[in-house]
C-alpha cells in the first residue's frame, strides 16, 4: 500500500535558540552595553558631581557593591532555576506564582520602558552632534525611526552577531573614555592627583543621597545575564561569572573616570565647572588633554554607546516575550524562533512596532526627545526593574528554606537579606529624588511612580484571571523546563 502524503512527510523539528552560542565574555558585552557607560559618564555623572561634589565616586562604587551582594543570591538561585524567564521565574519560585505573574509583566513593561525611551536619547544625541561637528540641525525623528529598524534587523540576526557588534561598540565607548583618563594622568590632572574624593568629610554631606540615586540608575539592566541561560555555554559557570564580570566592571569603571574628571579640572574648580556647563565637562575635559579630534570621536561613540544600549535591551525583551509565549500568557506566535538566526523574530517584530507607536505620539504631541520621551518613558522602566530586583532579593531565602540543597547561609539568606534592605534603600532614594531625574512636575512625577504598582497589580488580576479560566497555563507557569 503507497504511503500516503502525510506519511512521507514528517514535519520539520521547530526552530530553538541556538544554545552553546555565549561564553562569559559575550554575556558579559550584553549587559555592560545596556548600561551605556559612556553615555552615562557624559550625560549624569556632571550632575551627581554638580549635587554631591568630588566625593561622587564613592557613590558609583557603594552601588557597584549594594548589586554584588545581591548578585550572590541571585547567581546562586541561578544554578536551581532554568527557566528562561529568570527575574519572574525566581520570584515564581520564591514567593509563589500570583506574584511571580505580577512580575513577569512588571519585567516586560520595564524592560520596554527602558529601552523605547532611549530612542529620544538617539533622536537628541544624534541631532547635538551632527550641531557639534558640522554645525547644521536635523530632525530626530528620522534618526530615531532609522534607529528602530536597525535594532531590529541586529535583534532578527543570531546573537552570535549580536555579540560581536557589542563588543565592538563596547570597546570603542570604553576606549575613547580610557583615552581621556590616561590624558589626564600622563598630565597629573590640574593641579596634581588628588586622593580627596574619597575622604569622609567629602563623601559624606547633603548630596550623598542623590549621587547614590543617580549611580544605582547607572546600572539598570546588569542582572539581564540570566536572560541568555538558554543560549549560554556552561550557563551554571558562564552567567555567575558574567554577572559578577558586569557589575565589578561597572562600579569600578564608573568610579574610576568620574574621579578622572575631577581631577581634569581640580577639587576646587570642577563642581563650577560643572555648574557652568554639565553637558560639555567631558567634551571640555578630552579638548584639554587629548585633543579636539578625541572630542569630536566623543560624540560619535555616544551615538554608537545609544544604539549598543538599544539592541542589548531588545535582545532581552524579546526574549522575555518568547518565554512567556512559551508559558502560554502571551500569545503563542510571539514564541516563533526563526530556522536560521534562531532568534525569536516575531517577539522582535512586535517590539520594533510597539516602539515605533510609542515614539510617533510623542512626536505627533510635539513632545522633546530628551526631556519627555525619554525620562518619561524610562523612569518607570527604572523603577520597575529595582521593584524587581528587590522581589528576587526576597524570593532568595525563601525557595531555599523550601527545597533541599548544599548552599551556604551566607548565600542563601545573609547575602540577600542584606541585599534586600539595600535595595529598598536604593528605591527609596530614587523615588525621593525623582524630579532630578524628570525634570517633571509633582503631577507627572506622581504617575510615573504609581505606573509600576499598577502593572503589578494588573498582574495579580491576570493571575486571578489564568487560574480560574486556564487552570494548566497557571498551573505550569515558571516550571522547570524539560531535559
Amino acid at each position: 500500500m503507497p504511503a500516503t502524503i502525510s506519511e512521507e512527510r514528517t514535519p520539520a523539528p521547530a526552530a530553538t535558540l541556538r544554545s552553546g552560542s555565549l561564553g562569559t565574555a559575550d554575556i558579559a558585552f550584553f549587559v555592560v552595553s545596556a548600561a551605556a557607560p559612556l553615555t552615562v559618564m557624559a550625560g549624569v555623572a556632571p550632575l551627581a558631581i554638580l549635587l554631591g561634589g568630588i566625593g561622587a565616586p564613592v557613590g558609583y562604587l557603594l552601588a557597584g557593591i549594594t548589586l554584588a551582594v545581591f548578585a550572590v543570591g541571585f547567581t546562586t538561585m541561578s544554578r536551581h532555576v532554568r527557566s528562561g524567564g529568570a527575574f519572574y521565574a525566581y520570584i515564581t519560585r520564591g514567593l509563589g506564582r500570583p506574584i511571580g505573574i505580577g512580575a513577569a509583566l512588571l519585567a516586560l513593561v520595564g524592560y520596554n520602558g527602558m529601552e523605547i525611551g532611549v530612542y529620544g536619547l538617539l533622536g537628541s544625541a544624534s541631532r547635538d552632534t551632527v550641531h557639534a561637528l558640522f554645525g547644521t540641525d536635523v530632525p530626530w525623528l528620522p534618526v530615531s525611526l532609522a534607529g528602530l529598524v536597525v535594532i531590529g534587523y541586529g535583534g532578527f540576526r543570531s546573537i552570535d552577531f549580536g555579540a560581536k557588534l557589542l563588543g565592538v561598540l563596547l570597546v570603542a565607548e570604553t576606549g575613547i573614555l580610557v583615552l581621556l583618563a590616561g590624558g589626564v594622568l600622563l598630565k597629573g590632572g590640574a593641579h596634581g592627583l588628588s586622593g580627596g574624593s574619597f575622604t569622609p568629610g567629602n563623601v559624606i554631606v547633603p548630596g550623598t543621597a542623590v549621587v547614590l540615586a543617580f549611580a544605582f540608575a547607572a546600572f539598570t539592566g546588569f542582572e539581564s545575564t540570566v536572560i541568555y541561560r538558554r543560549e549560554a555555554r556552561d550557563p551554571e559557570r558562564t552567567v555567575p561569572r558574567a554577572t559578577y564580570a558586569a557589575v565589578g566592571f561597572l562600579g569600578l569603571f564608573y568610579a574610576f573616570i568620574v574621579w578622572v574628571v575631577i581631577q581634569a579640572f581640580g577639587d576646587a574648580e570642577v563642581v563650577r565647572a560643572a555648574a557652568k556647563d554639565p553637558g560639555g565637562l567631558f567634551f571640555s575635559a578630552i579638548t584639554t588633554y587629548v585633543g579636539g579630534w578625541a572630542a569630536d570621536l566623543m560624540h560619535v561613540f555616544i551615538i554608537t554607546s545609544v544604539l549598543a544600549s538599544l539592541l542589548a535591551f531588545h535582545n532581552a525583551i524579546n526574549r522575555y516575550g518568547l518565554a512567556l509565549a512559551e508559558e502560554g500568557v502571551l500569545p503563542r506566535a510571539l514564541g516563533r524562533i526563526h530556522p536560521r538566526h534562531r532568534s525569536p523574530y516575531v517577539a522582535g517584530i512586535v517590539q520594533t512596532v510597539l516602539g515605533a507607536v510609542v515614539v510617533l505620539a510623542f512626536w505627533a504631541a510635539g513632545a522633546d526627545p530628551y526631556g519627555q520621551l525619554l525620562l518619561w518613558v524610562n523612569t518607570p522602566g527604572m523603577i520597575g526593574l529595582f521593584v524587581l530586583q528587590l522581589l528576587a532579593a526576597i524570593a532568595v531565602p525563601c525557595y531555599f528554606r523550601r527545597v533541599r540543597h548544599e548552599e551556604g547561609v551566607l548565600r542563601t539568606i545573609v547575602a540577600p537579606v542584606v541585599a534586600t534592605v539595600l535595595l529598598a534603600t536604593a528605591i527609596a532614594l530614587v523615588i525621593t529624588h525623582i524630579d532630578l531625574f524628570t525634570g517633571a512636575s509633582t503631577t507627572v512625577n506622581t504617575v510615573l511612580i504609581v505606573l509600576s504598582p499598577a502593572v503589578f497589580v494588573v498582574g495579580l488580576a491576570l493571575a486571578w484571571w489564568l487560574r480560574r479560566k486556564r487552570p494548566r497555563v497557571y498551573a505550569e507557569f515558571a516550571a522547570e523546563p524539560a531535559e
